[in-house]
C-alpha cells in the first residue's frame, strides 16, 4: 500500500509578505506540494524552504545526504555573546556533559542565508543513530540553554527536564516557504492549505518571530496637555479599537465613545492605535474594546472593559484607568543617595503585614495600605529603623488582582504596572495611591532606608488585560497555542517580545522617576530571560545609575543565577539559603560553609555583591518553622535549641560576603505556626509587634550584627571587587566546626577578624596554627550576645586550640 502524502501540521508567517508551511515528514516526493490561502491571495512562488528556516524552528537540518547541522540563532538565543561564551550541543551521541570544552562539538560563528548564528556541522552518521535522539546546547561555563516553549521539537522527562530532539524524517524538507503578490494585513483571520490535497482543510495563519519585533518608540497611555488628551495604546491585530471615557463613576455605562485610528506611518507596523480629544481630561476615567484576532485560532472577537497597561492609576484591578497629568505626578526630588550594594541590609516586608497591628493610631483602612504603612515608618518607635536595615524590598505594590480592599493578597498577580495598588489606597477613584506610595517612599527615606519593589513581569493577574490586546504577542504559548505555565499562574509573559520587554523598562522606569524608588527585584526572572534582563539592566542604569537590580533567578523551567554572572544583576541565592538550615542542624559539610562566607565565588557570584544570602522569604514556611524541633514544624513556642540555632544561622548570615536579607519578622523568632504558603492569610502574615518583646534578646542579637556589620569594624565583610586569594584562611575541626580567618594577607589593612561556629550539640576543638600569634585578640560577640566597650562580662581567648560550644560561635578582631 502506497504511503500517503505529508500532511499540513502547522503554518506561520515569517513577514507580512511569506511564511512557511510545516509538513509532518520531509517532502520526498518529485511533485511538489499545491497550496491555497484564504482570501484568494495570490501566491507568487512556492518551494522548499532555505535551511534557516529549520535552523530556527528546529535547530538542526540535514545538509545533503551526508552533513548534519545543529544551529543556534542569536536572537532569543538565550543571551549568548558569540565574542565571549563558547557553545557546545550535546546530547546522547556525544555523552552530554562530555561535550563541554570538546572542541569537535563546539558551534562557530557563521552566516546562513544572510543572518549570523552559531553553528556545528558534521557527518550525519554522527548524531543520526538508531532510538531517540535528544540534545541541548550548552556553554562552555556549564550554562545548559533551555529551548523555547513554541519548538515544535521537545519533549519533557519524569523529572521536569526539558529537552529537544532530532525528528529523523523531519530534517529540512518538511518545511516550505510561500510568498505572496501582497502583504496580509495582520488583524485579517487568515488560513492556508497545503499538500497533495488542498481539500484536506485548512490550518491558521499565524504570525512568526517577525511579529514580536513589531513595536512603537512613541510615548503611550493617556498624554495630557494643557488642551487636549491623546490616547495611544499598541494592538497589533485589532480590525478597531474604541476608547470609552466619563468623568464620573456614575456615567460608566453611558460614557462618551471614540475610536482610535491605527497609526499608518510606520509606527509599529501599524499596530499603534490612537485618538486625540480637544480638552484635558486629567482625572477622568477611562477603558477601552478591541475587535481582534484571537490566539491562534484565526477568529475574530470583541474584548470589552480592556485596561490600558499605561495607565498611571486605577480603580481596581478591573479598571477603568485614570487619566493622570504626568506634570500632576510629579518628579522625586529625593536628596537621598542609594547605598553602595555592598553596604545593603535589606528586608522583605509586605505593606499590610508591617502596618495591620503596628503600635501607631490609624484606622482600619489605613492599615490596609501605603497610608497605615507612612505613619509607621514616621513614628519613632518604627521597628525597622531600631533593627538598623538600610534597605526595605517591598513585596509587590503595582496595581493586583485583589477582588476587594479588605482582601489581603501577597500581590504577585499584577493587572497594571504603573498603577499603585488600589487595595493599598485610601480612594482609589481619586488615584491616592499615587500620594500616598511616594510618602511611603520619602518616609523610608528619611529614615536613611532604601527602597526596593517586588516586581512581578513573569505572568498576570485576572483578568488578563494584556491577553485581551493579543494574546500571541505577550503570552508564550506551545506550537498548539497552550499558554505556557512555567510559573505555574498559568499564562507566562513573552518578555522577549519588543512591546513587553518595553513595558517593563518603561514601567520600571516610571517608578524610579515618579516615586523615587532606589531598585526592584524580579520575582522568577528565569521566564524574563538573561536576553531581556540585560537590555532592562542598560535602560535603567541610563535613569538611575545606582538601581538596585536583584532577580529570583528561578521558575519551575530551571535556573539562570550562573547564566547572570556577566551582568549587573544579584541573585536570591537559594543554595545559602538550603545549605543553612541543614548546617545548622548538623546536616552539612564545614567544607560548603567556606564557598558561601566566601560569597558564592565564581558559579554563583563573579562579583560578592552578585549574591543575595537568605535563610527566610515570604514564600513557604518561617525559618523558625523550617528548623525547631517541635512537631509540626510549629515554632510558635520555640526550643532552647531553636534560638540557639537561629542566632548561629544570623552569625553566618552576617560573616558572608554578599548581601545579606531578613524576612519581616525573622529576628525576633516569627512563625506562622508551621503552614507555609501562607499568600492569602494576612491574620498570620501580619507581624506581632509584641514577640518582638517576647524574644528581645533575639532581637538585640540581629540588630548588633546588623550594626557591626554597618560599622567601620564590619567593612572586611563588604565588598564589591573580588577579595584577593590570600583574604581568607580557613580551619577544620575535622567535623563540622569551622573556623576563618579574614583579611589573612592584611591587603584590606591591618585590622582582622576570626569568626568560629559549632553546629553540632557537642564542644569542638578546632586548631588555627599560629592565628593566636598574628595580634591582640578581643572578642566581639559570641552565639548570645555582642560585648560592647566596658563589658566586664567574661570572653573566650583566642588560643592554638580554640574551643568552640556546641551551637555556638565566637567573633575575634584584631589589629585596632
Amino acid at each position: 500500500m502506497p504511503l500517503a502524502a505529508p500532511r499540513l501540521v502547522r503554518a506561520w508567517l515569517d513577514s507580512l509578505s511569506s511564511g512557511i508551511v510545516e509538513f509532518d515528514r520531509n517532502w520526498d516526493s518529485p511533485v511538489p506540494p499545491a497550496i491555497a490561502l484564504s482570501g484568494s491571495v495570490e501566491v507568487t512562488a512556492f518551494k522548499k524552504a532555505p535551511e534557516l528556516a529549520a535552523a530556527k524552528a528546529y535547530r538542526y537540518f540535514r545538509r545533503g545526504p551526508s552533513t548534519f547541522a545543529f544551529a543556534l540563532p542569536l536572537k532569543r538565543g538565550g543571551g549568548i555573546d558569540p565574542g565571549t561564551d563558547t557553545v557546545y550541543v550535546a546530547g546522547q551521541f556525544n555523552g552530554w556533559q562530555a561535550a563541554v570544552g570538546d572542541a569537535a562539538w563546539r558551534l562557530t560563528l557563521e552566516e546562513l542565508d544572510g543572518e549570523k548564528l552559531l553553528l556545528w556541522t558534521g557527518p550525519a552518521d554522527k548524531v543520526l543513530h538508531s532510538g531517540e535522539i535528544l540534545f541541548k546546547f550548552v556553554t562552555g561555563e556549564n550554562q545548559w540553554l533551555l529551548p523555547r516553549d513554541d519548538a515544535p521539537n521537545c519533549v519533557r522527562d519524569d523529572s521536569g527536564v526539558v529537552n529537544r530532539f532530532v525528528d529523523p524524517n523531519r530534517t529540512g524538507g518538511h518545511l516550505w516557504r510561500f510568498e505572496l503578490g501582497a502583504s496580509l494585513d495582520l488583524a485579517g483571520a487568515w488560513t492556508v492549505a497545503a499538500g497533495a490535497d488542498l481539500s484536506a482543510g485548512a490550518l491558521p495563519l499565524v504570525p512568526g518571530d517577525f511579529f514580536f519585533d513589531l513595536a512603537t518608540d512613541l510615548p503611550l497611555g493617556a498624554i495630557v496637555s494643557a488642551r487636549s488628551t491623546t490616547f495611544r495604546i499598541f494592538v497589533p491585530r485589532a480590525e478597531s479599537v474604541t476608547l470609552h471615557a466619563c468623568h464620573d463613576l456614575s456615567e460608566a455605562k453611558t460614557a462618551g465613545t471614540f475610536p482610535l485610528a491605527r497609526r499608518g506611518d510606520g509606527h509599529g507596523a501599524s499596530g499603534l492605535w490612537e485618538v486625540e480629544l480637544d480638552r484635558n481630561l486629567h482625572g477622568w476615567f477611562y477603558w477601552y474594546s478591541i475587535d481582534g484576532v484571537e490566539g491562534g485560532t484565526g477568529k475574530v472577537v470583541t474584548r470589552t472593559d480592556v485596561l490600558d497597561p499605561y495607565a498611571f492609576a486605577a480603580v481596581d484591578r478591573l479598571g477603568p484607568g485614570i487619566v493622570l497629568d504626568r506634570a500632576w505626578v510629579g518628579w522625586s526630588d529625593s536628596e537621598f543617595r542609594t547605598p553602595p550594594w555592598q553596604d545593603l541590609v535589606i528586608a522583605e516586608a509586605h505593606v499590610r503585614d508591617l502596618a495591620a497591628r503596628a503600635p501607631t493610631k490609624a484606622t482600619a483602612a489605613e492599615r490596609r495600605g501605603f497610608s497605615g504603612l507612612a505613619a509607621w515608618v514616621e513614628s519613632p518607635e518604627f521597628y525597622l529603623h531600631h533593627l538598623g536595615i538600610n534597605c526595605v524590598e517591598l513585596q509587590p505594590v503595582q496595581e493586583f488582582d485583589n477582588k476587594s480592599p479588605e482582601e489581603y493578597h501577597w500581590g504577585y498577580m499584577t493587572n497594571a504596572y504603573f498603577a499603585p495598588a488600589s487595595g493599598f489606597s485610601l480612594a482609589p477613584a481619586e488615584a491616592s495611591g499615587v500620594r500616598e506610595l511616594q510618602r511611603v517612599v520619602k518616609a523610608f527615606h528619611e529614615r536613611g532606608i532604601a527602597v526596593i519593589l517586588d516586581v512581578v513581569y513573569n505572568h498576570v493577574g485576572e483578568p488578563a488585560h494584556l491577553m485581551a490586546i493579543d494574546r500571541r504577542y505577550y503570552f508564550e504559548q506551545d506550537p498548539a497555542g497552550n499558554l505556557a505555565n512555567w510559573s505555574g499562574c498559568g499564562n507566562d509573559i513573552r518578555a522577549t517580545a519588543a512591546m513587553a520587554k518595553r513595558l517593563i523598562i518603561d514601567s520600571c522606569a516610571h517608578l524610579l522617576e515618579a516615586y523615587g524608588v532606589d531598585g526592584f527585584r524580579f520575582d522568577l526572572a528565569e521566564l524574563i530571560g538573561v536576553e531581556v534582563l540585560k537590555e532592562v539592566e542598560t535602560a535603567l542604569k541610563k535613569v538611575k545609575p545606582a538601581v538596585i537590580l536583584i532577580a529570583e533567578p528561578w521558575s519551575f523551567r530551571g535556573h539562570i543565577a550562573g547564566a547572570l554572572r556577566d551582568t549587573g544583576w544579584a541573585s536570591w541565592n537559594d543554595g545559602f539559603r538550603n545549605f543553612v538550615r541543614d548546617y545548622v542542624r548538623g546536616g552539612a559539610p564545614a567544607e560548603r560553609l567556606e564557598y558561601f562566607l566566601r560569597g558564592s565565588p565564581w558559579y554563583f557570584a563573579k562579583w560578592p555583591a552578585q549574591t543575595v544570602n537568605y535563610t527566610e522569604s515570604h514564600d513557604d514556611r518561617t525559618w523558625l518553622d523550617s528548623i525547631t524541633e517541635n512537631p509540626g514544624f510549629d515554632g510558635t513556642n520555640p526550643a532552647p535549641n531553636d534560638i540557639r540555632r537561629t542566632h548561629l544561622m544570623a552569625s553566618i548570615l552576617f560573616m558572608s560576603v554578599g548581601l545579606p536579607m531578613l524576612a519581616e519578622g525573622q529576628d525576633f523568632l516569627r512563625s506562622k505556626g508551621g503552614l507555609g504558603n501562607t499568600y492569602q492569610r494576612g491574620d498570620v502574615n501580619a507581624l506581632d509587634y509584641k514577640r518582638m518583646y517576647r524574644f528581645l534578646g533575639t532581637h538585640a542579637y540581629f540588630a548588633d550584627w546588623i550594626a557591626f556589620r554597618r560599622s567601620t569594624r564590619g567593612r572586611l565583610l563588604r565588598h564589591f571587587s573580588r577579595p584577593s586569594e590570600g583574604f581568607f584562611r580557613f580551619f577544620s575541626g575535622g567535623g563540622q566546626a569551622l573556623a576563618v580567618l579574614l583579611n589573612a594577607d592584611q591587603s584590606k589593612g591591618a585590622e582582622r577578624l576570626l569568626f568560629a561556629v559549632n553546629p553540632t550539640t557537642a564542644d569542638v576543638t578546632v586548631s588555627i596554627g599560629d592565628v593566636a600569634a598574628l595580634g591582640t585578640w578581643r572578642q566581639v560577640a559570641d552565639h548570645e550576645r555582642f560585648l560592647h566597650s566596658g563589658s566586664r562580662a567574661a570572653t573566650r581567648k583566642v588560643e592554638a586550640e580554640l574551643e568552640i560550644p556546641a551551637l555556638g560561635c565566637g567573633l575575634w578582631l584584631a589589629g585596632s
